[in-house]
């Protein structure tokens, strides 16, 4: 899909009322506010996902961000879902630091209340997580504000065009996550479960599908499998004491693993583009883009499967994956080049 190359006007907007620009909260303790960066002409981002709370989605930009002399701050309704020591620097709405553009990930109720509040930014949509291919309830309230749209692959894009309801041109530009990919290396008899979410929370919702898991991590590891867990940064720990959950993220866990098992979600296509064989756990309630399950090998409704299924997994083809992930590498640097044609002064 080609960008659409817009005339632009870009300036810096001061927020009145509540939203004053007061400062920014930095985790880890310190507060920065506008007097203190360290450039005037550093463009700063704000951005705001459909969970609010769900910093990971933006932590996977930070590197390029700091390379670009950039800063990119993530709007949260309070900190109470925020955790000591997260890397993502937020701001909460009555501390609102000046800045030039507005990221949406989506169209649920927190990014477009943020979009209603700070209506003199520009706003570009990038969708970092998987939504489905019906138009959300609060999508019109910003759709004509759009500076440009992207999407990681050809796949997700056209499930966010029908999400935003845009019929509009998409930027694919890859999933920041592929820019530094671990090297396959699997462990004889591992497997990588990745969990979803057991319960909703005020950060998001929760998937179906966490108790056929949980069996078929039982299949397995009485076959003698090695199970190492990936867990969803919301999930319960505590369902999967059982077994080595991964001290590092999903994505790097998965350099160990000769065969991924989990619900289907947004870290599928990347565990794919590892070189890890996916198995998927489906339930009849669990809804979500078909792009997720074509990255599978196989698919189960019952544990007693769980253990062919494995043994008989292959890696995706290289259409398919390209397909569902896009392309491999340089993916934020592309998203950043979007936002700054779009939005950023530099």
């Amino acid at each position: 899909m080609k960008f659409d190359d817009r005339s632009l006007v870009t300036r810096r907007s001061l927020l009145g009322g509540t939203l004053s620009a007061a400062g920014l909260t930095v985790l880890g303790g310190a507060a920065a506010h506008a007097a203190d960066r360290p450039s005037a002409k550093a463009p700063r981002v704000l951005i705001a996902t459909n969970e609010p709370w769900g910093t990971y989605h933006v932590a996977p930009l930070l590197s390029e961000v700091r390379r670009r002399g950039w800063e990119i701050v993530q709007l949260v309704p309070d900190l109470s879902g925020i955790k000591p020591g997260d890397p993502v620097s937020v701001a909460t709405p009555d501390h609102i630091p000046p800045a030039d553009l507005l990221v949406v990930t989506g169209a649920g109720d927190w990014p477009a209340d943020c979009a209603a509040r700070l209506p003199e930014l520009p706003v570009i949509a990038s969708s970092l997580a998987y939504q489905l291919p019906v138009e959300a309830p609060r999508a019109a309230e910003f759709r004509s504000r759009l500076r440009a749209i992207t999407a990681s692959s050809p796949a997700e894009a056209k499930v966010f065009d029908d999400y935003l309801g845009t019929r509009s041109p998409i930027t694919v530009v890859g999933t920041p996550q592929t820019d530094d990919l671990p090297r396959h290396t699997p462990e004889p008899g591992t497997v990588l479960v990745l969990t979803s979410v057991t319960k909703s929370s005020q950060t998001g919702g929760s998937a179906p599908g966490t108790e056929l898991l949980l069996a078929a991590a039982e299949r397995l590891a009485a076959a003698g499998k090695h199970i190492l867990v990936g867990l969803h940064p919301r999930e319960d720990r505590s369902l999967w004491e059982r077994y080595e959950i991964s001290s590092v993220p999903s994505v790097r866990a998965s350099a160990r693993a000769e065969v991924a098992i989990g619900i289907p979600g947004t870290v599928f296509p990347v565990v794919a583009a590892v070189g890890v064989p996916l198995v998927g756990c489906t339930d009849l309630r669990l809804r979500i883009p078909d792009y997720l399950f074509s990255v599978c090998s196989h698919t189960i409704t019952s544990p007693d499967d769980a253990v062919t299924a494995v043994a008989a997994a292959k890696p995706v083809s290289r259409d398919v994956l390209y397909e569902a992930v896009g392309p491999i590498g340089g993916s934020a640097r592309r998203l950043l080049k979007v936002w700054r044609k779009a939005g950023v002064r530099v």
